[in-house]
């Protein structure tokens, strides 16, 4: 049984190898690109829900305001919210659109800053405000949520 950190980072790494798939494509592979940026923006949006309503919540109930943790929580809700509009943009932008691959790039360096906040502050100040049984039971909520959300 993994716990909730694990589980989040291979979140972390199944799509950045996605945002790094998309990058290798000649400029040309546009239903390619579309492709892989539609399953990018399933994964994002299912660790979205994950994060947003099972671990920050968690996290952030363990923290006291005006604090480290409670601001790395805040913020992770903001970045949560820029993704979710880039996401957003990439979904009414054709693939052919010359704007469509800043877009990409623009969603690659959000993920990448928000993957590194939380892989270097927030996941170790989780280590220290929750203890390993509490990791492992958010592990367990994450897991039954995304069954959920892959079969719905």
């Amino acid at each position: 049984m993994s716990d909730a950190i694990e589980l989040l980072k291979a979140d972390h790494r199944k799509v950045e190898a996605l945002l790094k798939e998309i990058q290798e494509l000649p400029d040309t592979a546009h239903e390619r690109r579309a492709s892989i940026c539609a399953q990018v923006s399933r994964e994002l949006k299912a660790h979205d829900k994950i994060e947003t309503t099972i671990f920050y919540p968690a996290l952030k109930a363990k923290t006291t305001p005006d604090t480290e943790p409670r601001d790395e929580v805040l913020e992770a809700y903001e970045e949560h919210a820029n993704i979710a509009g880039m996401l957003e943009k990439l979904a009414v932008t054709a693939p052919t659109d010359e704007s469509y691959n800043a877009k990409l790039q623009v969603l690659g360096e959000l993920v990448k800053h928000h993957v590194k906040e939380e892989e270097h502050e927030m996941f170790k100040q989780a280590r220290e405000l929750l203890s390993e049984s509490e990791l492992k039971e958010l592990g367990e909520r994450i897991e039954r949520e995304k069954q959920q959300l892959v079969t719905a």
